[in-house]
This record gives structure tokens, sequence and C-alpha cells, in this order.
């Protein structure tokens, strides 16, 4: 018994003084009985930046950007790859078909790209982001 009292001491010390630093993170839930494609906006300070494509399987999650967040809004398109629906809004971002990353938003055809409308998520100016993706409606919160 002393043993067993003893290595929950020393565990609850180990856990109490953990210098690690907490994850924090930009997640996208996909909450519908559907796969999806996702393509994330933000700017980082340098330019604006279009990435994608995340595929997301029904009523599971994926960590679309790691670590602290460095914007407060963030941008948003995804597809329904099973019902050919699409959730998107008035923040114009340029996009392509395949695999992507695209510096800057203006000029998409000149450049070769697609033009798609992506909806606003406003983080609060908070580290960790989730939103949460169903039906035709959209809601981010953070955990």
């Amino acid at each position: 018994m002393f043993r067993l009292t003893l290595t929950i001491a020393a565990l609850a010390a180990v856990l109490m003084f953990d210098t690690r630093p907490a994850t924090a993170d930009f997640k996208l839930c996909n909450n519908t009985g559907s796969r999806v494609g996702v393509a994330l906006g933000y700017n980082d300070a340098r330019s604006w930046v279009s990435e994608g494509w995340w595929n997301i399987n029904p009523n599971s999650c994926k960590t679309l950007l790691k670590g602290d967040l460095i914007a407060r809004y963030y941008y948003i398109y995804a597809v329904d790859y099973d019902h050919a629906g699409t959730w998107g809004g008035k923040a114009v971002l340029c996009t392509q078909d395949t695999l992507f990353v695209i510096r800057g938003i203006a000029n998409c055809a000149e450049r070769g790209y697609d033009k798609q409308g992506f909806f606003e998520v406003d983080t609060g100016e908070e580290a960790d982001w989730t939103v949460q993706l169903s039906g035709s409606s959209t809601q981010g919160q953070n955990q």
C-alpha cells in the first residue's frame, strides 16, 4: 500500500510540474455524413495565403494548422464530395483542384488559379480554435 501511495504521489508531482507547452491548433470537425475537402485562407503577416486540400471523413476532425494561431480571422471553403455541395462565403481567395499553397489573393485567374468565396471564422484572438462543419451552416468554437 505504501508503494502505491508513493507512486501516486510521484506521478502527481510530475504532472504538476510538467513544463511542456500546451498545444494549440486550428482544427476543423466534419460533423456531416459526407466526405469533405477543405481549403483554408489566412494572413500570415507577410501576405495572404490559401492552402488546401484536407480530406476529412464523415464525423471526424483534422488539424489544419499546428501551434498557436497567428491571426484573428481565418477563412474556410469546403466541398461536399458525396453530395456536390459547398460551404463558402464572400471572402475571395485563390484555389486550384490539386494540393496547393498560394500566396496572394489578387489576379487568381491571370496566375492560373480559380477564385472561391470563403467564409470568415473569427477566433477572437484565441490561441486554439475548432470549426464545426455541419449541414448547411458553420459554427466556430474555441477549445
